[in-house]
């Protein structure tokens, strides 16, 4: 399948790319960007065609890999799909609902994958299809809090994490991990506290509670990624496994391949992704609320 590769940042150079050249199933087109200099720079790397039209490799290609923010990505992926190409899409899909919505209706008719990074290792693959058949869980409860915005950090000059924070950067990760045991989603509160820091707290349509607390910018002695199920089984700590970024990207492409070829849709496939969009938005709007209510107290 030939692919074609938007984004020249962090965790195109990391993930996408070596993922895409190094898989067997792909022919790695080309890439686009939104800097012509890293757009070269990638392209020559692997040898392949550097783009300054957007639409123009979406033509020349099979399916687009995207490693954009997610408002950048939404319309080019939604291009992509009313064009009948695959969609290897990062996490948030999209900022907003709407546009999540639109983009799930749009790629009916072709194969997608939202990758959600550590659903592609195999230790939480195998621990929710563990968890799934034995059933009975009450709770999970979800701490993800990063420091990212350090010097040797990649992601910390990224304009979109830290104007939406944990809760859409860290969040969807967390979200990936609940809903497939829990079930979806009926009920969203959220608070926020300091710097970033958001605690959302979902009533799931069976009747179980999550609990997530978030951030990107936590001081580094306060980072911490732990998940936890609790249930009639007693607790379940979640596996964090070890992967590797690239690894994991070819095993979303094996899903999109399997997919394209007839086989069933992928569990992260952009119908989640838009789930997921539209539970992370319905916790801002809490946290608008919140912050409207302070507003006329005061």
């Amino acid at each position: 399948m030939r692919f074609g590769l938007f984004g020249t940042g962090p965790w195109a150079r990391l993930a996408h790319a070596p993922g895409l050249a190094a898989h067997p199933g792909v022919e790695f087109a080309g890439v686009w960007g939104r800097d012509p200099q890293k757009t070269a720079d990638l392209a020559g790397r692997y040898g392949v065609t550097a783009y300054s039209d957007a639409d123009a490799l979406i033509a020349d290609v099979d399916a687009v890999a995207i490693a954009l923010p997610p408002d950048v990505q939404a319309p080019i992926a939604l291009r992509a799909a009313r064009a009948g190409r695959h969609l290897l899409l990062d996490k948030p899909v999209a900022l907003r609902t709407e546009d999540a919505e639109a983009l799930a209706a749009a790629a009916g008719d072709v194969a997608s994958v939202v990758f959600f990074t550590r659903r592609f290792t195999p230790e939480l693959d195998g621990f929710l299809t563990e968890a799934v058949a034995t059933g009975g869980w009450a709770e999970a409860r979800i701490d993800h809090l990063g420091s990212i915005f350090v010097p040797d950090n990649p992601f910390g000059a990224s304009p979109w994490r830290r104007e939406r924070g944990g809760l859409w950067d860290v969040g969807p990760h967390a979200l990936a991990v609940v809903l497939p045991v829990l079930g979806p989603v009926t009920e969203v509160t959220a608070v926020a506290g300091p710097r970033d820091l958001t605690f959302v707290l979902l009533q799931h349509a069976g009747g179980a509670i999550s609990r997530f607390t978030l951030a990107v910018d936590a001081p580094p002695a306060a980072a911490r990624e732990e998940a936890v199920f609790a249930g009639d089984a007693g607790l379940r700590e979640v596996p964090r496994g070890r992967w590797e970024p690239a690894d994991a990207l070819g095993r979303a492409v094996d899903q999109l391949l399997a997919a394209a070829a007839g086989g069933p849709s992928p569990a992260c496939d952009v119908r989640f992704g838009a789930e997921v969009t539209a539970i992370l938005a319905a916790a801002e709007r809490s946290l608008a609320e919140r912050a409207t209510v302070a507003v006329h107290s005061g």
